[in-house]
């Protein structure tokens, strides 16, 4: 008992509640809405990733880096499970990204990026003095291509950016040659290249295409941007209220609970709510970077970062894309957005980040 508390007394408690009151805005942002289960199911999902955070924090991670095995068979069951969804998974909105459980949902990306935060901070951890060799680039490329290209299939080109975004971040962390970033990046504009000509679904072309023509075709292909930009100038400095935001509660705003729930935000709690947000980004971030300046191992290090790419690659897209100034991708708003997936699963990063700071 004695043991238990003094390992609840190291966590870092501030971190902790800057996440439970980012989450807390989100349920908020719930309320309102009139779907309420969306709201009686997220107060739920907080309770199971809180529960499990403290949970998994107690366990001691860095002993994963003398497991490779153990590593290795987290990412093949990380594999099994996106390749299972081309089988067992139904059509949602044109994709398969969910396995339906009773009347719950199971995003099997959000435990992929877990496990290759973990992978990817193993592997650069062993070879951090040997990043000029290009090969460990390629090798670690593959690693994460492919869930990438199994996620591109179903397809979700939004969880494709977050997880190429954790590679490049871990990778330009670790020490990669300004010469291997530039061949890196021809080789992205010829894969890109290659996805529009070939692979790219006919909506995910005329996504970008109304990216780049804002004013083009208002009431179709344009019309989530447009509404979206629409609720986030209308909120002026305090907003318009909880659950009487126009554009949010009177159907105008696509998904305001998941996808544009930044932009419910900024409509209903107005640049003060968005103030608030953005400053618990920036507590959490800085938190974390203190717990990986504190770690006594690269390993632990690497994986206090890779939680940071995470959440900053995944709020940055949500946030622009509310904006207008990235196409929409389908990414909810880490910690805000409404889904047990992606909260559950970042709460249980959190919680690995905690162990490494108890000790």
């Amino acid at each position: 008992m004695i043991k238990t508390l003094n390992h609840l007394k190291r966590l870092d408690w501030y971190l902790t509640g800057a996440i439970l009151l980012l989450a807390l805005m989100g349920i908020i942002s719930l309320a309102g809405s009139p779907e309420k289960h969306f709201f009686q199911q997220q107060i739920l999902f907080l309770g199971i990733g809180l529960l499990l955070m403290i949970l998994v924090s107690f366990f001691d991670w860095r002993a994963l880096k003398e497991n490779s095995f153990f590593i290795i068979s987290l990412y093949l069951a990380g594999i099994a499970l996106l390749v299972g969804l081309f089988f067992f998974a139904p059509v949602i909105r044109e994709v398969r990204r969910w396995y339906i459980i009773g009347p719950f949902s199971f995003d099997p990306v959000e435990y992929v990026k877990i496990v290759l935060i973990i992978l990817l901070a193993k592997y650069f951890s062993d070879r951090h003095v040997e990043m000029y060799k290009f090969s460990h680039v390629v090798l670690s490329g593959l690693y994460t291509a492919l869930p990438a290209a199994i996620v591109f299939f179903q397809p979700d080109f939004g969880s494709i950016i977050i997880l190429g975004s954790l590679w490049l971040g871990m990778i330009i962390f670790s020490g990669i040659k300004i010469k291997h970033l530039l061949i890196l990046f021809l080789i992205g504009l010829l894969l890109f290249s290659l996805g529009w000509a070939f692979f790219l679904k006919d909506y995910q072309k005329a996504r970008i295409v109304g990216f780049l023509e804002p004013r083009l075709d208002p009431q179709g292909i344009n019309w989530s941007p447009i509404q979206a930009r629409i609720a986030i100038g209308s909120g002026g400095l305090l907003g318009q209220g909880i659950g009487e935001g126009s554009q949010t509660r009177q159907g105008f705003l696509s998904e305001p609970e998941t996808d544009f729930i930044f932009a419910a935000i900024a409509e209903e709690m107005g640049l003060v709510g968005v103030f608030v947000l953005f400053l618990l980004y920036l507590f959490i971030i800085w938190r974390t970077l203190i717990i990986a300046g504190e770690a006594r191992d690269n390993f632990s290090r690497l994986f206090c970062v890779g939680f940071i790419i995470i959440l900053l690659a995944q709020a940055f897209v949500n946030i622009a894309m509310n904006q207008g100034l990235l196409p929409i991708v389908g990414l909810p708003l880490p910690l805000v957005s409404y889904g047990g997936s992606n909260l559950v699963f970042t709460l249980i990063t959190v919680g690995i980040v905690q162990g490494i700071r108890a000790r």
